[in-house]
């Protein structure tokens, strides 16, 4: 009896998927045929072969690079989790016994999650699982956005705002707004100040395009008070340095207070909004077992840390008060 028709098409599916997901990450035939390891015509075949059975055009032929088309979009939030999925499908069984000897997990976070939350989740994850490479990528704003959306990271830490259809933001932990000051400041006596008390005082604060400037400036007039800019720096140890040297005070969240800082402390949670961090994944992406465990050992560590919070993305902001944020509007 004749096999159907379509039959040996079913039976090349999953190699013509992965063709085609490997040309969306890439953006173009040539580079995809390289990392598959196959020729440039094989490449093209595969992808040709798909958009016939599925009676659609995947991509849109612009010059050496090709733009997916809505419904290669479709297609490829489908086709990802199933191609990932086959192609780790035996650590993924390893992995339910308890087995990861294995792979790797990418996750994208800025300088100041990397330096403040992720060093005792990496530790515990590489004590636990010494043969799982751990890749940190320094990245925030519109750059983390993409390699998360493009299946680089297998996802992120940090602060976010508001949401995005596409994207999943769980809170993990949360830290207070601070004002810090020298130890000799007038006010580093006191247990609680008032915008009043500040605005008299030249502030450190990040580059004004920066979301830190805009909060400091949306609540000093909202409540009526002016502030200024004794020096612009970026950078959270950079901004402790120079309040340590006198040249100012500064607003900061508390996630970068060691305790070993040579300033005076006072909370200011009555004025600004406390900050989440968390776990920040694309919807429908394939989650290796490797990152679904560095996820809850994250999850372990900050146990009971997350607060009352907000979920959503906020913009790039370098001096760690949005450590890994996403642009808004993007």
């Amino acid at each position: 009896m004749a096999e159907p028709r379509n039959y040996y098409y079913k039976q090349n599916r999953l190699k013509q998927l992965r063709a085609f997901c490997q040309v969306v990450k890439s953006g173009g035939i040539s580079t995809a045929a390289e990392k598959l390891f196959q020729s440039q015509p094989s490449v093209s075949l595969q992808i040709q072969a798909l958009e016939r059975e599925l009676s659609v055009k995947l991509f849109e032929r612009r010059g050496p690079r090709l733009k997916i088309s809505p419904q290669g979009e479709v297609l490829y939030h489908i086709a990802q989790p199933l191609v990932e999925g086959m192609d780790k499908l035996e650590e993924t069984f390893a992995a339910t016994f308890g087995h990861l000897d294995s792979g790797e997990v990418n996750i994208g976070a800025g300088e100041s999650t990397i330096l403040y939350i992720m060093p005792e989740p990496v530790r515990r994850f590489a004590a636990a699982y010494p043969n799982v490479r751990i890749k940190l990528h320094n990245v925030t704003g519109r750059d983390g956005l993409r390699m998360l959306r493009a299946d680089e990271i297998d996802f992120a830490v940090g602060s976010m705002l508001e949401g995005q259809e596409d994207i999943h933001y769980q809170p993990v932990v949360s830290y207070d707004p601070m004002l810090i000051t020298p130890l000799d400041h007038p006010l580093a006596e006191r247990e609680q100040v008032t915008l009043a008390d500040i605005s008299p005082f030249g502030l450190i604060l990040p580059p004004r395009h920066l979301s830190t400037w805009r909060t400091v400036d949306y609540t000093f007039r909202q409540a009526g008070l002016g502030y200024t800019v004794a020096l612009e720096a970026g950078g959270w140890e950079i901004i402790k340095k120079y309040v340590e040297l006198g040249m100012g005070i500064s607003i900061v969240t508390d996630i970068c207070l060691t305790g070993q800082e040579k300033v005076a402390k006072i909370s200011l949670i009555d004025y600004f909004p406390r900050r989440s961090y968390g776990l920040v994944q694309r919807n429908a992406r394939y989650v290796t077992p490797q990152a679904q465990r560095f996820m809850e050992i994250i999850k372990e560590c900050y146990a009971g840390r997350a607060g009352d919070l907000e979920t959503g993305l906020a913009e790039e902001d370098p001096t760690g008060s949005d450590a890994f944020v996403w642009p808004a509007g993007f």
